[in-house]
């Protein structure tokens, strides 16, 4: 008598939602939102280098498998927290840039607060970008393309102008941008090693937060006249 064979088949963790072998897309989105934000709530406490899949899962209130079986390692979903928060952050700065109905003098302090807004909710954003631009370049420069270039058609018009008028000293619109970007992104990605040097408690660092929000437009703008 031939004794039927055990079956060895791990099976996959079932996705939420499932009936009768049928996905629920919308079950399915909400479960991996639940996890995205349960990964930016670790990572706002840890980092994103200290975090670990348990405390994401736990936060999210899903095992382990199944932040795996939708996002493999936590790389793929540190790269989608990244990825859903340049979805934020970039059509805001694009579209203040490429307005035509606003002056430079209104976009600067818009693009300050913004980016002041953006990275004080993501302390751990601007860190993670600079890591990953050292030890995985190609990764996170092919995440970034996906929004493509930034247009600057209106800034070069407008920076052309100015220049000509005598208003602004002449600059290009590419070192105009980024000039802005280390203004504003640069003490974030060092915020450890600032608020040491300057001896900021988070009090404190939120105070100089505050007077960054006040003090870099007209710094910015200063020091485009001429």
């Amino acid at each position: 008598m031939v004794k039927p064979k055990s079956s060895t088949t791990r099976l996959k963790p079932s996705r939420p939602g499932a009936r009768r072998g049928r996905p629920d897309p919308r079950a399915d989105q909400e479960t991996r939102d639940r996890i995205l934000a349960a990964a930016h709530t670790v990572f706002l406490r840890k980092g994103t280098a200290g975090s670990r899949t348990q405390e994401i899962a736990t936060e999210a209130g899903v095992n382990k498998a199944l932040v795996h079986y939708y996002f493999g390692t936590k790389a793929a979903l540190a790269d989608a927290i990244f990825e859903r928060a340049l979805g934020e952050i970039v059509p805001k700065i694009f579209g203040i840039l490429s307005d035509p109905g606003r002056t430079l003098e209104q976009k600067i302090p818009a693009i300050v607060r913004e980016q002041i807004a953006f990275h004080s909710e993501r302390p751990y954003f601007a860190g993670y970008l600079v890591s990953e631009l050292h030890g995985e370049p190609d990764r996170i420069v092919r995440l970034m393309a996906r929004r493509g270039p930034i247009p600057l058609d209106v800034l070069r018009r407008q920076l052309r102008e100015a220049a000509a008028a005598g208003t602004l000293r002449r600059i290009s619109a590419e070192q105009f941008v980024a000039n802005m970007m280390g203004l504003l992104i640069f003490p974030f990605a060092i915020r450890l090693a600032l608020c040491e040097l300057l001896s900021l408690d988070e009090a404190g660092w939120r105070g100089f937060l505050d007077d960054r929000r006040r003090i870099l437009p007209e710094f910015i703008l200063s020091g485009l006249r001429p």
